[in-house]
């Protein structure tokens, strides 16, 4: 089957999209309210883009209430830096939770009893149960598409891993283990992938 985008609704290209370039890693993103709480909220429109400088990229929509600006980029843009989480599958169902629509301002973490614990490297928090966690800084903010959407670029400055998900192998190389650290993966829809089998192919020399 062959699907043509060129005459198709955006809203059916993006269910194209979203199952079937898959799994996708979600960015649960912490950035902090006017009134100094914080906001919290998953994007799957999410990668790591380059390394020098270290970058993550997500993209961000608008609210299908108003199609105002989300909250996530309203105080990046303000306030400058974030925190990205990596969710594991025992906090998929508060991550998805996050997902809804809430007035400006208001906290998602209230509602939902997660733990916040500081943050090295960055003056905000991170969530205490999650395995890994990225210290970011706005780089760049760009708007694109008719909708349009909006492009966060961060700057990476440090990451946190827990301690049963880095180690150093016999050659004294930090290693992230993939399966510790159990990250969950989106799919279509309603769905996700939690960590697999793990297959070795070798690089070409």
């Amino acid at each position: 089957m062959f699907i043509d985008f060129e005459n198709m609704d955006p809203t059916e290209v993006y269910h194209i999209l979203t199952q079937t370039v898959v799994p996708r890693p979600v960015a649960w993103v912490l950035s902090e309210n006017p009134d100094g709480d914080y906001n919290l909220a998953p994007f799957s429109f999410f990668t790591p883009i380059t390394s020098n400088p270290p970058l993550l990229m997500f993209s961000v929509g608008r609210k299908p209430t108003d199609n105002a600006f989300k909250d996530t980029r309203v105080n990046i843009e303000a306030r400058k830096d974030f925190v990205v989480h990596i969710a594991h599958r025992e906090l998929a169902s508060a991550m998805t939770a996050t997902s809804r629509t809430l007035p400006h301002g208001e906290s998602e973490l209230a509602d939902l009893g997660l733990e916040l614990t500081p943050m090295q490297g960055s003056r905000l928090p991170r969530l205490k149960d999650c395995h890994v966690a990225f210290a970011c800084e706005l780089y760049d903010i760009k708007e694109i598409g008719a909708a349009p959407q909006t492009l966060l670029f961060g700057l990476v400055k440090g990451v946190y891993v827990a301690d049963q998900a880095a180690h150093y192998d016999d050659k004294d190389r930090l290693k992230i283990d993939g399966a510790a650290a159990d990250p969950i993966g989106r799919l279509g829809g309603s769905e996700y992938v939690t960590f697999g089998d793990i297959l070795k192919v070798p690089r070409p020399s």
